[in-house]
């Protein structure tokens, strides 16, 4: 007996391992249920469940009268339950990557060795004994998904697995997962012993030049009629999913490179097949391009792929590509040419292209073997420390603590290397100024960070620290270490380093203390703290820099651990972690925050949901300023968190009260109003004056669509908005007169603006009659919160129509008329396609436009106040005629009425220039009036488009006069 077979009657006898469930794929097994079920948009069961299920039942042993148990029966409907789950695999047109990630190995195992008895494979023969190329289409294409995916189990079983959290023990779901587990390692010790053969089958199909054919849900219809009724169908050259060669090459190409790949690694040589292979499937994937039903090549995994085999094989073709910088760095560290490394990471600095992890990784190899014994690295290892050093620092990360350890001991040879890394990595001709001051604040942090003045004056005195800073800039600078070292001696001959001299207690305290401020990775923060302790008891290290600030809810908590070590590290990681978080450095704040949660865990409750808590206000933030700003919602998960933080109630948990209004504003923001509405509990409501405001803005939002239902909601809420600007004993003023209460955070308002800004602008025009008699209400207060609101919300998209128009209501209302027409235009403008399509009505509604005529005409402009009235709905011939008498116009005049399409207004300009004798204008509004297409007799569709074209092309020209 074949392995082949051997494995498939060790699968068909074993059951796979899935949990218990109702019958209810006993309604499927009839046939146009089944396919009924496919063709649901989100098919529950799925149909990867349904595969299991089928087999499952298909699988189950049965017991005889003496209740002995037996293998499963083979009688029709088992036949059926697994002729089901094939046609639901091939309803997923065998897609391998689609069966992998859903299926265990053990089902994946029975499916395909059913495929091969149903595609007519000879039992107890060997696939590689067997010419595929005179074989029926679909059995030979079983024969290659079933050897595809036996050469791609074993790669993938190569790959380190993360171990899941065990749940709470249970002893059947032990056995059941002990038995899955046994069964899938015996079945990948019979995949790994035919690998060989595998790997000759598909290589053997390479050299196939005929199109193959996959079973579909028909074809396998006809198999389960009787034998006379098929007519030998399945087995002709047209039966089938066609599958085109070069589709089958090109898979069957990628996943030998990732099987030559894996053996790589004990065999270099084979290094060269993968090359060849995943360089034919791209290739192949060039030549199919995006037509392809069937070759799904994971593109970016190909590159990573095309990209290991380019360093480890380097071609040898004189004619073949330039050698990556990956390549070439790695032949560079095997030959020893370290400082052809340098050279690569130099100019890597202008291009960009080499990954900031593999540039560390490669420091990280430097440096273990200088630890080895091999003192010559050392200055190589400051080299590319340097050289990664001005690489962050570009491209604005943090100086690493690796550098400042390495130039402790600064000398000139350092300092001439680091000023020429400097001055080669940035070209300062096409540089930017956020380029240029990230480095010239580079340079003059390294200076106050030397001893030496000769060091100093070899930084100032360098071409590009001249050009990076000022005159100022450079003598307040040397005035500065001047100042600090008032006594060191600025003679030629350097006097003995101060690090030569044997460092006491108190200066390597000090050194530590230094890498302790700068550090943010909690691995390293927590060595330093170790380290300081040992050598004094006497200190409190959370003090080291008044940098680090802890809000006081929390601080009295902190600083009542009793273990000074785990007191200074709790206090250090939390106030790091926010520092990093206000400056929306998020990656480091969640790893700072992380490490504190895993050690209060330990002995603090209290303190482990104050973390949690604050890990949730961080993904708020990481949100928001992420995939929030494209208008992504946030993951269930999130939303679930902010509800479950809003609805908790721990006793003795200090909160902050600011992630409860980010909270609310979050779920503001993304319009969950159905919760904030319904389910908030009331001691929230009464506790949290922003949870309250949040309700009331979320029930308006919900009734808005109707007006006369909203008006209650409406009413509720500003009210409340009405007290927050009221003038009161309790609310202290500011400097500038303003009233605190106003003065929000930045971060709350900054989620919020977006969705409310409009709310409160529609509720301060309807209601401003009625509060106008509230002697209590500090309109000033009100102006300040609505154009803080309108400023804010222009800066997150200054290209929404309604803020623009509420900006330009603001100027309007405070006289600045130009730079209201400048908004009224540009909210025209970005919704007409710069006004090459009609502005939508309900932006340009009557009130905008009898706005826009009287900003023109206080600015003396009267020709554009008679123009702006023919886009009233009623054309007010009052006010156009009572501007063209105007003499004082400041606009030129005649040159606007070729944008007239009234004819009464332009036989009224040819009686008031004949009236005043103006010749040449009145000649000019004859000749508009003698357009055709404004005759009077035309159709209406032929006046409309005369129209349309002429208010085009006035508000164009208006466009480019005020912008």
């Amino acid at each position: 007996m074949s392995a082949e077979a051997a494995d498939r009657e060790a699968a068909t006898s074993s059951r796979p391992c899935t949990p218990p469930q109702t019958c209810w794929f006993e309604f499927l097994l009839e046939e146009s249920l089944l396919e009924k079920h496919l063709r649901k948009p989100c098919p529950d069961p799925a149909p990867v469940q349904l595969i299991v299920q089928f087999l499952e039942q298909a699988s189950k042993p049965s017991v005889n009268e003496q209740n002995q148990v037996q293998p499963p029966p083979d009688n029709k409907r088992n036949r059926i339950l697994k002729l089901l789950a094939l046609k639901v695999a091939a309803h997923l047109k065998w897609d391998l990557d689609i069966l992998e990630k859903s299926l265990s190995v053990p089902v994946l195992n029975m499916l395909l060795n059913e495929l091969l008895c149903v595609s007519k494979v000879p039992p107890g023969t060997k696939h590689v004994d067997m010419d595929l190329a005179t074989l029926p289409p679909t059995t030979a294409m079983a024969i290659l998904l079933y050897n595809r995916w036996a050469i791609r189990t074993i790669v993938q079983s190569s790959f380190p697995v993360k171990q899941a959290k065990p749940g709470p023990p249970q002893l059947s779901v032990m056995n059941q997962m002990q038995q899955e587990k046994e069964l899938t390692e015996n079945i990948l010790k019979v995949l790994k012993e035919q690998a060989a053969d595998s790997i000759l089958v598909l290589e053997a199909a390479l050299k196939l030049n005929k199109d193959l054919y996959v079973h579909t849900m028909r074809t396998l219809d006809l198999l389960a009629m009787e034998p006379g009724m098929v007519n030998g169908e399945t087995e002709s050259s047209t039966a089938g999913l066609k599958v085109r060669t070069e589709e089958m090459q090109c898979q069957v190409c990628y996943d030998l490179g990732a099987a030559y790949f894996q053996q790589g690694s004990t065999n270099s040589a084979v290094y060269e097949n993968a090359r060849e292979k995943f360089f034919r499937t791209k290739e192949l994937i060039a030549e199919i391009g995006s037509l392809s039903l069937h070759c799904t090549i994971d593109e970016k995994r190909l590159a990573g792929y095309c990209q290991a085999c380019d360093v480890l094989v380097p071609s040898s073709d004189s004619t073949s590509q330039q050698l990556t910088p990956y390549s070439q760095v790695h032949i560079c560290l095997r030959s020893g040419s370290y400082q052809e490394v340098i050279e690569i990471f130099i100019e890597d600095n202008l291009t960009l292209s080499l990954p900031v992890q593999f540039r560390q990784s490669v420091l990280r190899e430097l440096f273990q073997k200088a630890q080895q014994g091999n003192e010559a690295l050392d200055e190589i290892c400051f080299k590319v420390c340097a050289c990664n050093t001005v690489r962050d620092i570009l491209e604005g990360r943090t100086i690493s603590v690796q550098f400042n350890q390495l130039f402790l001991r600064p000398n000139k040879e350092k300092i001439d290397f680091l000023l020429e890394v400097c001055s080669r990595s940035i070209n300062l001709e096409k540089a930017s100024e956020s380029l240029k001051g990230n480095m010239a604040a580079f340079l003059k942090n390294v200076c106050l960070g030397l001893e030496d003045l000769q060091y100093v004056f070899m930084i100032s005195s360098h071409e590009l620290f001249i050009t990076l800073l000022k005159d100022e800039e450079r003598m307040l600078l040397v005035d500065q270490m001047r100042k600090r070292s008032p006594r060191v001696n600025l003679c030629i001959k350097p006097v003995t380093s101060f690090y030569d001299i044997p460092a006491s207690a108190s200066v390597n305290i000090g050194q530590l203390e230094h890498q302790l401020i700068l550090s943010v990775d909690p691995w390293r923060i927590r060595q330093i703290l170790i380290e300081l302790h040992g050598m004094t008891s006497e200190r409190q290290f959370w003090t080291v820099s008044n940098k680090w600030e802890v809000p006081s809810v929390y601080s009295g908590v902190i600083l009542g651990i009793k273990d000074n070590l785990t007191r200074d590290l709790v206090y250090i990681l939390m106030a790091k972690g926010l520092h990093c978080s206000t400056v929306k450095d998020f990656s480091h704040a969640k790893q700072l925050f992380a490490a504190c949660l895993e050690l209060v865990t330990e002995f603090s409750p209290k303190l482990r949901q104050v973390m949690l808590n604050e890990m949730l206000l961080l993904d708020i933030h990481t949100h928001e300023a992420g995939t929030g700003q494209a208008g992504e919602r946030p993951p269930s998960d999130l939303i679930s968190r902010v509800r479950g933080y809003l609805e908790m109630r721990l006793p003795d948990i200090p909160l902050r009260q600011v992630i409860a209004e980010e909270c609310v504003a979050f779920m503001l923001n993304w319009r969950e109003n159905e919760y904030l509405t319904l389910q908030v509990p009331a001691f929230l409501l009464q506790s949290n004056p922003y949870v309250k405001l949040g309700q009331l803005l979320a029930a308006t939002c919900k009734e808005l669509p109707g007006p006369k239902e909203s008006r209650r909601t409406a009413k509720d809420l500003w009210e409340v908005v009405v007290q927050i600007c009221s003038v009161s004993s309790q609310h202290k003023r500011g400097n500038d007169g303003r009233v605190s209460l106003i003065k929000q955070r930045e971060s709350t308002l900054g989620i919020m603006y977006r969705y409310v800004l409009v709310l409160f602008h529609n509720f301060i025009l309807k209601y401003w009659k009625e509060i106008s008699f509230l002697q209590s209400v500090d309109f000033e207060a009100v102006a300040i919160t609505v154009k803080e609101l309108v400023r804010y919300t222009l800066s997150i998209n200054p290209n929404n129509h309604s803020w623009l128009i509420i900006q330009a209501d603001i100027y309007f209302a405070t006289n600045q008329y130009s730079a209201a027409l400048h908004y009224y235009l540009q909210a025209g403008a970005v919704c007409s396609d710069f006004f090459n399509k009609a502005v939508p009505p309900d932006v340009y509604t009557d009130q905008v436009i009898k706005r826009m005529i009287k900003c023109c005409s206080l600015l003396n402009c009267h020709t554009q106040v008679a123009i702006l009235c023919q886009f009233l709905r009623e054309i007010d011939y009052k006010t156009a005629f009572k501007s063209l008498q105007e003499q004082n116009s400041h606009d030129a005049m005649d040159s606007y009425y070729d944008y007239i399409w009234d004819v009464t207004i332009l036989e009224y300009l040819t009686y008031l220039h004949h009236k005043r004798g103006e010749t040449d204008k009145r000649q000019i509004a004859i000749k508009a009036i003698g357009q055709t297409e404004l005759n009077a007799s035309n159709p209406e569709e032929v006046l409309q488009l005369a129209a349309q074209r002429r208010k085009k092309k006035f508000l164009q020209a208006m466009a480019k006069l005020y912008f």
